[in-house]
């Protein structure tokens, strides 16, 4: 045999052998790891099984982009979008809620890495709002309810910046308490302002707060889309802090309105105590198709051609039982952007009609032209933009007769 022919035949030999090496090391290794497992299973089968399952469970959660902690119960509407996504604490849809969440979990002693990017926001669509989602108080009278023990609380949403409506309503008809010996409180119900000078309007409402503790703030942000967002809001702070302190009655009532309060008050006094909504109660409203429309819904959303009865959004009275029934229909019911047909829909959720007042002429959707007679007959009513509200409350308020 030639040299040549030597060294192939020692070259062949020498990777033979360590192939042969190689597979000898993969087999032991195999065998190692299939013990072990053996093992473990042997000594705990049901825990071995558990952690394979939920590696493999939180693997394709971070894949999903969503956290592995259920959230345990709550942004706005999508035509503008809040730039600050929080917590849910209400819903049990975790795909809405975690779409900046970072986790970080521990398995098997041994903590997970965070995505390596998050997953971006999604808006849901420009006709729904993004709830039940969590939002957080800002400012708040937790323990107003429980120190006045009111028999009514007016609730009246309000832009952040409109300090001139609120101080209207403070001199007229939200400072009347008590009426016929019972307490009226008032609060009034903001979210977050957005743009130029929020700083400078945000220390102005802590210092509206300290003076006048009737401001409650949220943080979602503020804005006509928004409505629906609020509302619930509002249900969730009086059944967070006026349910248990014994309140009967909330109402909630627009900036722009005129209330008489003592026919509001009377009108109570001999009303249910349960299961209880009545305002202008809205029958057979059509669905407005026309993209034009500042109420359009497509039917996609809601096929229906007509609304569930719903009391509107001008001014309507709620037992207080119902805001937490409110809240757990909510997450039934897809949120609308239209918060008193939303309303309207997780009434029907649950079954409970809204009621008609006993006179049909208590609320007056369209401006009553001011006179002491007509305005004594009434409970609620819209009122000209360039009305003199406070000259008016002082005329309505003065000793005689109305009529």
């Amino acid at each position: 045999m030639t040299n040549t022919g030597k060294l192939l035949e020692k070259t062949r030999w020498c990777s033979s052998w360590r192939k042969g090496f190689l597979l000898i090391l993969v087999l032991a290794a195999v065998f190692f790891l299939y013990s072990t497992n053996k093992e473990q299973m042997l000594l705990n089968p049901k825990q071995w099984w558990h952690r394979i399952i939920s590696q493999r469970q939180n693997l394709a959660s971070y894949t999903a982009g969503v956290t592995t902690s259920a959230p345990t119960s709550k942004s706005t509407e999508t035509a503008f979008p809040q730039t600050e996504i929080v917590t849910s604490s209400v819903a049990t849809d975790t795909t809405r809620r975690t779409t900046n969440a970072s986790v970080v979990t521990q398995q098997m002693g041994q903590p997970k890495a965070e995505p390596a990017t998050p997953v971006p926001y999604k808006s849901p669509g420009p006709y729904v709002v993004e709830y039940p989602y969590e939002y957080h108080f800002i400012i708040n009278e937790p323990k107003k309810c429980e120190q006045e023990k009111p028999f009514v609380v007016l609730v009246v949403p309000v832009a952040p910046s409109n300090r001139a409506h609120r101080d209207v309503i403070r001199s007229t008809w939200g400072g009347e308490s008590p009426v016929l010996d019972k307490v009226v409180t008032l609060f009034f119900l903001l979210g977050k302002h957005s743009g130029d000078g929020a700083a400078q309007l945000q220390e102005q409402l802590l210092q509206e707060s300290a003076e006048h503790r009737d401001l409650i703030q949220s943080d979602f942000l503020d804005c006509y889309k928004n409505l629906t967002i609020k509302t619930m809001v509002m249900l969730e702070w009086l059944d967070a802090h006026c349910s248990a302190a014994g309140v009967p009655y909330a109402m909630k009532i627009d900036s722009d309105m005129f209330l008489n309060v003592p026919n509001l008050v009377s009108m109570l006094l001999k009303a249910p105590t349960t299961n209880y909504m009545t305002g202008l109660v809205a029958r057979g409203a059509a669905v407005l198709r026309d993209p034009n429309s500042k109420w359009f819904i497509p039917v996609e959303l809601f096929p229906q051609p007509q609304y569930p009865r719903y009391a509107l959004g001008l001014g309507y009275v709620l037992s207080i039982d119902l805001p937490k029934k409110l809240i757990q229909a909510s997450r039934h019911v897809t949120a609308l952007y239209i918060e008193d047909v939303y309303l309207g829909l997780c009434m029907q959720h649950l079954g409970i009609p809204p009621t008609d007042p006993p006179n049909w002429g208590y609320f007056q959707v369209n401006p009553v032209g001011y006179n002491r007679c007509s305005y004594s007959r009434l409970i609620a009513t819209t009122t000209n933009k360039d009305a003199d509200r406070v000259s008016e409350w002082k005329d309505f308020k003065k000793p005689g007769t109305y009529c």
